[in-house]
């Protein structure tokens, strides 16, 4: 599969086969997320890996209710370093690029994983404080982005998109 295949291929997958995601697998998703661009190479984001089914019962409370997280086998929590980014680029670094970091980094995890035959749903609805405190973010990391990733257990109509014409302009 080539990346226009894995862009035409993803969608968001909210049902996981109970089956585990191969240590092999989650190593190459979180190594294509490493690779994504990064504002000055900061890199300012943190990425924890979640399977305790606790910690994911946690992450539902904090996604406000959204119950399908508990039924992936793997979930990543994408939290944004703005301290990391603002030493080089002040409040700038620590309220936007940080977050285009993370978000950068989640949409490589994301292709990685349809490559591979996961599964994966981006979710934003994310209150920090709780997501913060079922994955022990260190003092300063916020979490941003919620990943669960597994073998899909259903396949979704696809959706629809804008039409280029409504979202491109040429000058």
């Amino acid at each position: 599969m080539n990346v226009l295949e894995a862009i035409n291929a993803r969608q968001s997958i909210r049902a996981y086969e109970s089956r585990p995601v191969e240590p092999e697998k989650l190593e190459a998703v979180l190594s294509a997320a490493n690779r994504a661009a990064s504002a000055a190479n900061l890199q300012a984001y943190h990425i924890s890996v979640v399977r305790d089914d606790a910690r994911k019962l946690a992450l539902v409370a904090a996604a406000a209710g959204q119950k399908f997280l508990a039924g992936a086998p793997v979930v990543l929590v994408f939290a944004v370093d703005p301290a990391r980014s603002a030493a080089k680029y002040g409040p700038r670094g620590e309220q936007i690029y940080c977050m285009q970091d993370a978000c950068a980094a989640v949409c490589n995890a994301m292709l990685a994983a349809v490559e591979l035959g996961l599964g994966a749903c981006w979710v934003d609805a994310v209150f920090e404080d709780l997501a913060g405190k079922a994955v022990g973010l260190p003092p300063g990391l916020r979490a941003a982005v919620i990943l669960p990733l597994g073998y899909p257990a259903e396949q979704p109509p696809r959706t629809s998109r804008r039409a280029l014409s409504d979202l491109v302009t040429h000058l």
